[in-house]
This record gives structure tokens, sequence and C-alpha cells, in this order.
């Protein structure tokens, strides 16, 4: 399979053709990035034969089977779409849409065309979530809370590189999405409560700083997420799943107990890295002509309940 990754120059575009480096019989023959300079040295460092600084440049070549999008949130939907009305299948990274309005179009356009579009929700992948997720398939876990915080230190538009961006990062849109869709996966419900507070406005950016969000679904279990850009100390999103059966902490792709006592992952999947994973389901999901888990119609109602939250801020 020949695939284009937009964005590649960025942080989680690396991040993407590293873990496709590891994948047998995928070749990367494209890569899009901002400037002609920067994405010609990324494509000759990495020995891929074509680069430029336009999408469709890309999608119009034979040689591009699908495409991996990592470019700006905003960029997203149209891109999306863009990809698939060219006949390409389409990975776009998380969120897949910044409102539910281009969401929705999205999702629509995936089923005019039939392809395989995903959405890059890699929670629902990292071996620490899949090992929590298997329990409860097993009927071993039921999930009573979910207590997750999302901390960054960033108040100048960089990027994890820490390199200036071109576009402005979202608490609820981006971050927030994660675990919106991934306590609605683990608990198979969608939320029926959901509300949001949000902290200042950045006088720059024009962004809440700061946000804390409820939810609760049908059956009664729980979500409280804080999310800020002000905390100084180590960044990231760290989960708290406390169960019937058990307390866990999740940190990206590493499991503990309650006691912080490490779990053995050993055997959840075939990689230990969440990009790899979700990077492998696209591909096979292609090659078997099937739906994908982290579709973009799954993820859907992750994108309503963001809504849900957005229009309760006052």
């Amino acid at each position: 399979m020949r695939l284009c990754v937009a964005g590649a120059y960025g942080a989680f575009g690396l991040k993407h053709l590293d873990a496709l480096s590891n994948i047998d019989g995928i070749e990367v023959t494209s890569v899009m990035g901002p400037t002609r300079e920067k994405i010609d040295a990324l494509a000759a460092e990495k020995g891929i034969g074509h680069a430029a600084t336009d999408l469709a440049e890309c999608i119009a070549r034979d040689d591009v089977d699908a495409v991996i999008l990592a470019t700006p949130t905003q960029m997203h939907a149209a891109q999306a779409i863009q990809c698939m009305e060219a006949g390409k299948h389409v990975l776009v990274e998380i969120p897949m849409a910044d409102s539910l309005a281009d969401s929705q179009a999205v999702v629509a356009k995936q089923k005019e065309t039939g392809l395989v579009a995903m959405s890059g929700q890699v929670r629902r992948f990292n071996p620490s979530h899949q090992w929590i997720h298997n329990k409860i398939k097993a009927g071993e876990l039921k999930i009573q809370q979910m207590d997750v915080q999302t901390y960054f230190f960033r108040r100048s538009n960089t990027n994890a590189k820490g390199e200036p961006r071109s576009w402005t990062d979202h608490l609820l849109w981006h971050h927030a999405c994660h675990t919106v869709d991934l306590f609605q996966y683990q608990t198979g419900e969608t939320c029926s409560e959901a509300f949001g507070l949000q902290g200042p406005m950045h006088p720059d950016l024009d962004i809440a700083m700061d946000m804390t969000i409820g939810m609760k679904t049908p059956k009664g279990a729980i979500c409280t997420l804080s999310l800020s850009f002000n905390n100084e100390g180590p960044f990231g999103t760290f989960f708290r799943y406390i169960c019937d059966n058990g307390t866990y902490l999740a940190r990206y792709d590493d499991l503990f107990d309650g006691y912080d006592k490490p779990i053995d992952l050993s055997g959840v999947a075939v990689s230990d890295n969440g990009i790899e994973l979700i990077d492998r389901e696209f591909i096979s999901a292609i090659q078997e002509g099937r739906e994908p888990n982290s579709s973009v119609a799954q993820v859907l109602p992750a994108m309503e309940t963001l809504d849900k939250i957005e229009r309760g801020f006052k």
C-alpha cells in the first residue's frame, strides 16, 4: 500500500512516518509540508520520492492509495473530504473537525464514497486502554468513574516540538476530544449528561486556558476531566479508572494499578506504540474492506457531546 503523509514535518506527522516504517508492505510515496525547503529536506532524509506543499498535488498521484492527515486542526474536515473526493482512503488526526457540522459533513462524505475514513483517536489503541477495554468486554471490569487530567504549559502558540504554530490549539475540540471519545468507547454508551466550565480567555490566543468537564452515561458511570495550558510540570494526559474490581492508572502506553504497581501489557497488541497501532488498523481496514475501529462514524457521538458541552458554556 502506498501512502501520503500530509503535515509530515509536524510533530505528529513525524510520529506517523516512524510508525509506518515498522509496518511491512507499506511505502510512503508522498509527503506534504508547510514550506518547500522543509518538506524537500524531510523527503530527502527519509528517501521519499515526492514532496509538495499542496495536498491536491499529492492526492492527484496514481501512487497514492491512502492519506494520513496530520495537518492543522482547522484544515481536517475540508482536507478529509478533499481526499475522499479524490478516491483516497483517509486517516485524519484528532480531531476530525472542530465543529459538529463539519464532523457530520465528513461522515456524510464517507457514507457517500464508501471509502475508509478513520479518526485518529489514539487512546482507543494505546495498550494501556486496550487492556482495560478487553477486561470490560470480558465482563471482568465495570467503570464507575474516570478521573482524567490533561495538562500542558503553553502560553504561546507553539507545537509539541516547541516551534511556532500557524494555527491555535483548543482544549475542548482537540484535547478533550481524546477523553470524551474514550469514555464513551470504554463504557459503550453516549453521555446522557455533559457540562463544561471554562476559565478566562487568553488575551492574544482567544482560547480558554483552563477547563473542567463532567459527563455521565445513562447507566451511571461518570467522568471528571480537568484541562489546562497553565500547568507547570509533566505534560500530557493521565487517566484514573475507578472500577468495580480495581483501580488503574493509564499513562499513555503504560498501565499501573491503584498502588502504582506496573501492569504487564505484553501480548495486548503487536506493538507498544499507540500511533503504530492506529496506523496498522487503518491499513488493515483498507486491505480487508471493513469499517475500522475509530471510524469517523463511530467517533461522531463524541463530537456531538463536545458540541453539547460547548453550547453550555456561559
